[in-house]
């Protein structure tokens, strides 16, 4: 592992410092409605087992007419109006909009100084204590770690840590860089993420 250095606010591009934070908000909406199981189920009175035989006669008891105990009116009945299990909770959001929800993610994270940038991360020992060492050694609570391409001794070292996420560039969003507490980025995968276009 080579030295780190904590990125400054004024390197960043004028592209970067001048995002709506609202951008940040409908992003991180959207991604926590994709996220959505969508599994809530219940039974109509159609599905509910039993209640094929008409409980009392029509007329003559004094009582209302039922043609089934699974109606919704009485207890073990179906349920009326259940919760939809064909809804799309998916929210559209426009790939500039995406741009600069991670614009202003990566400018906050620089402005409280929790961004980390090296020359490289790479663990040849593949041992999950080496990258504990590297991680605590930053004193941050979590950290988001980008490296440009992730080698299998890398990988191994990373992947049992709670309080160390591994990706690659192209996995990086908004959500993630906003959910850490911060990032420890290659130096590479930072100069493209902040070239001036």
């Amino acid at each position: 592992m080579s030295n780190q250095v904590v990125v400054k606010t004024e390197e960043l591009p004028k592209a970067f410092l001048e995002v709506h934070p609202h951008n940040l908000y409908l992003y991180c909406k959207a991604y926590a409605s994709g996220l959505r199981a969508n599994s809530a189920q219940t039974k109509n009175r159609s599905a509910v087992r039993g209640g094929g035989k008409k409980p009392w006669a029509q007329k003559g008891g004094g009582r209302a007419r039922a043609g089934s105990l699974r109606s919704p009116i009485f207890v073990g009945g179906g349920v009326a109006f259940g919760p939809s299990t064909d809804k799309n909770y998916s929210q559209k959001v426009n790939k500039k909009q995406k741009k600069l929800a991670l614009y202003h993610a990566v400018a906050e994270k620089v402005a409280n100084e929790k961004v980390f940038v090296v020359d490289s991360i790479s663990l040849e020992s593949g041992k999950t204590k080496d990258a504990r060492a590297f991680v605590n050694g930053l004193e941050q609570r979590d950290v988001l770690v980008v490296k440009e391409m992730i080698d299998d001794q890398t990988f191994l070292a990373f992947r049992n840590l709670q309080n160390a996420y591994l990706i690659e560039p192209n996995e990086l969003n908004a959500y993630l860089v906003a959910a850490y507490h911060s990032i420890v980025i290659e130096r590479a995968v930072w100069e493209k993420l902040t070239k001036e276009s």
